[in-house]
């Protein structure tokens, strides 16, 4: 069987936080009270420390898009991914994409992300969106019905997705790498063979430690201050 790369994205394959990016762009366009961009960036940082349910809190989101157009949606977010996101791309991560790549492995974008920030920033590196393994919502007559295609590609809801994915292309999970930064990110990093830490969170390079998994930072002043000293 195939062996595959799976690279995570916030954090990993970009240097920026996309949900806390989204968030202060709809606060700039007026779309956002002082008070619910205070909200939304305490969820980010209570998810980072794994201290709230992403599944639960995606699906109350979702429900507030019902009714809208999802190619208003798509339309909006490709322009500021291409404005605000593309130029944090790591340039090691194209590295790592190119190198995976004469290796004859596949590649896949494995995120919680919504498939309007992910699949544009896959498009950025090079990564079909037929590749883009992430959290997406149910359309119908092109518009948001308010719901959630399960399983939500967070935590363990990652590895549903990535074994479907690789079921499809005849790829061996065990023979496979995942990238991410994320400690919330393990069961996916447990279950592939080649689970690689990319400047990662105290409790992620914790673990990694233990298991001896590789650590790798990529070398820019955001990954620098995360490193230890």
């Amino acid at each position: 069987m195939a062996a595959a790369a799976f690279f995570d994205m916030d954090l990993t394959l970009i240097a920026v936080n996309s949900g806390t990016a989204w968030v202060r762009h709809l606060r700039k366009k007026g779309e956002l009270t002082r008070w619910g961009m205070v909200k939304a960036l305490s969820w980010i940082a209570r998810y980072k420390l794994a201290l709230i349910d992403l599944h639960k809190l995606t699906e109350m989101l979702v429900e507030d898009q019902a009714g809208n157009p999802e190619q208003a949606l798509r339309d909006e977010c490709a322009a500021w991914v291409e404005r605000e996101i593309a130029p944090h791309v790591y340039p090691a991560a194209r590295d790592a994409i190119a190198d995976h790549r004469a290796r004859g492995h596949a590649v896949a974008l494995l995120t919680s992300s919504s498939p309007y920030a992910s699949e544009p920033v896959a498009r950025t590196v090079g990564i079909d969106p037929a590749d883009v393994l992430c959290t997406r919502l149910v359309v119908a007559d092109g518009k948001f019905t308010g719901k959630v295609v399960p399983p939500v590609c967070a935590s363990a809801g990652k590895i549903t997705w990535a074994e479907r994915w690789a079921a499809a292309r005849g790829v061996d999970l065990a023979q496979s790498w995942f990238y991410t930064d994320s400690y919330n990110d393990l069961p996916m990093m447990e279950r592939v063979g080649h689970p690689v830490a990319i400047h990662p969170d105290v409790r992620l390079r914790r673990h990694a430690r233990k298991r001896g998994w590789p650590i790798r930072y990529w070398g820019d002043a955001q990954a620098a201050k995360r490193r230890p000293a």
